[in-house]
């Protein structure tokens, strides 16, 4: 590998680690926040459904943590599925991840149990999990095909999370992130065959 190209992919992977440890690290500032200072207040500003109020929640609903136990464990398969979608390109993991949210968020106002409150950022994990799993499918390339046959091998039991499960756990969620990355896996994979 020359020079160039050694430096090139040292700069991908810091912007890798840049972005994903920010997203991280704003995670956990948040919580700590609102832990510390706002004694578990801001939760409230997640998706409530059918709510006129609880519509901003689909912003704010992957940012918010019901304990730090939670958000630990959201961290691992966020920055996991985070950097293979980066991988490819940078640009597809702020795509796909705007896409979940949307979808996800919507999914659940619409969906979710009266008077409930919808937080955490497991509906945008399980919508890398179905961009990561499915791309392969839509998209065609051995690249592709391949990281969604290792995902697949290694993770597949999650796909158990989209289907109602135990009490306290949004599994519309976790139903209509997945949804949102199929979606995502489908644009794009059609898009980057147009261009091959």
């Amino acid at each position: 590998m020359s020079n160039p190209e050694s430096k090139a992919i040292t700069r991908e992977l810091q912007s890798h680690a840049a972005i994903l440890g920010g997203f991280v690290s704003l995670l956990w500032i948040i919580e700590i926040v609102d832990v510390f200072v706002f004694r578990g207040r801001l939760n409230a500003y997640g998706v409530r459904p059918r709510s006129i109020d609880g519509l901003q929640g689909i912003l704010f609903m992957p940012f918010l943590h019901g304990s730090f136990a939670h958000l630990a464990a959201n961290t691992l398969p966020f920055v996991t599925f985070g950097w293979l979608i980066m991988l490819r390109e940078i640009s597809d993991f702020f795509i796909v991840s705007a896409v979940t949210v949307l979808v996800s968020g919507f999914g659940v106002w619409l969906t979710g149990a009266p008077y409930s409150v919808h937080i955490g950022a497991s509906g945008l994990i399980f919508g890398y999990f179905g961009f990561l799993l499915l791309r392969g499918y839509f998209e065609r390339s051995f690249t592709s095909i391949l990281v969604s046959l290792v995902v697949g091998f290694f993770y597949g039991s999650l796909i158990w999370g989209v289907l109602p499960s135990q009490p306290g756990v949004s599994w519309q969620a976790h139903f209509f992130g997945f949804v949102g990355g199929v979606l995502t896996a489908q644009f794009l994979g059609r898009q980057k065959r147009k261009i091959n």
